[in-house]
């Protein structure tokens, strides 16, 4: 008779949490290194609310729905963030330059070794300033995070950064050239607008996998997932930068080019630990942008979400930003070499029942 395999002690259990208390001990160091460096720099720390009337307009970002109830019982949908992005560059309408946030934030049907269903997202935003200044503060972040976890490299199952070294800055195009011998842009044209023909007969040329009904960004991220990111960030860290304006709702077009944008995403030891955009400040063509967004969420998977009306009268007085957001428990994962995202939280959401 087989018999199901036994559930893992809880996290609670003393024996369970001995394990893990190093692990936690080093986060804390490593949280407390980095809130040193931003205020250094002049950033004010700032505390956003969880419940929101959006959680964003991504299309692949599922939240947690609830309703707050009046006193005669009249239910108002509301929603836990995914991010505190919306309400961090309100803030920046209001006149703050330099903020950050250690934010909670919620994201639902995602669970795994990288994945965990609530987690601390540390978001930071430079009014006025460049997109290229986040990704030097990310290099410095990354040698602040191995020196409190009190570690000389990164390391994620094997696989080592070494932070004191300079990470690699790498377009999206040349890592689709070098990993998979694709020419994206000779899909985008001078608009940003995308040609699903173009990039499904590179794709096929390089034998990957075409579907019937795959979209442009089906086979993007089919290329993105499969070739370009199973490569980065080993031996040093990688600066992915100017992605098709397609795959950037929320940045501004590079000047240099229009079809790319000014958002880079940083991986080290192949893990993404943070996303990165010179701030699109345009409420037309942002609100553009996320109905297009929540059309394709409406034909994937038959739901949207509301659009935050504040957010985009705030786009129209907020000034030209740059803001990156960074999963900062995947940052303490890889500076104490932890397995498991569980690791380095100290209370777990609870796991269902399968």
């Amino acid at each position: 008779m087989n018999r199901p395999a036994p559930r893992p002690s809880p996290w609670w259990t003393p024996d369970v949490h001995a394990d893990r208390r190093p692990f936690l001990l080093a986060r804390n160091r490593v949280q407390a290194a980095l809130r040193a460096w931003l205020s250094a720099r002049d950033f004010v720390e700032v505390d956003t609310a969880t419940l929101q009337v959006s959680p964003g307009n991504e299309a692949h970002l599922h939240a947690f729905a609830t309703a707050a109830v009046g006193h005669s019982g009249e239910e108002t949908p509301l929603y836990l963030h995914t991010s505190p992005e919306f309400a961090c560059k309100k803030l920046l309408a209001a006149g703050e330059t330099r903020i950050a946030c250690f934010a909670h934030v919620y994201r639902n049907r995602e669970r795994g070794p990288l994945h965990h269903p609530e987690f601390t997202m540390l978001e930071w935003y430079r009014a006025g300033e460049p997109y290229t200044a986040l990704m030097a503060d990310c290099a410095a972040m990354l040698r602040l995070a191995a020196e409190a976890a009190g570690a000389s490299v990164l390391t994620y199952r094997g696989a080592v950064c070494d932070p004191a070294l300079e990470p690699e800055r790498l377009t999206v195009a040349d890592a689709f050239a070098r990993f998979a011998g694709i020419d994206l842009l000779a899909s985008v044209d001078a608009d940003g607008a995308t040609d699903r023909g173009r990039l499904a007969a590179a794709l096929a040329q390089a034998g990957l996998r075409v579907a019937a009904d795959d979209t442009w960004a089906d086979l993007f991220s089919r290329v993105l997932v499969e070739k370009v990111e199973p490569a980065l960030g080993f031996g040093r860290a990688t600066i992915l930068c100017e992605y098709p304006v397609a795959e950037a709702a929320l940045a501004r077009p590079a000047p240099h080019d229009r079809r790319v944008a000014e958002r880079f995403e940083l991986y080290a030891c192949g893990v993404e630990l943070a996303n990165a955009f010179g701030e699109l400040t345009d409420p037309a063509e942002q609100r553009r942008r996320f109905a297009l967004e929540m059309a394709e969420k409406a034909r994937i998977y038959g739901e949207t979400y509301p659009l935050d009306e504040d957010f985009l009268a705030a786009l129209a007085v907020m000034p030209e930003a740059s803001g990156i957001a960074l999963g900062f428990d995947r940052l303490a994962m890889l500076a104490t070499g932890a397995g498991r995202i569980e690791q380095v939280l100290w209370a777990p959401v609870a796991e269902t029942a399968p």
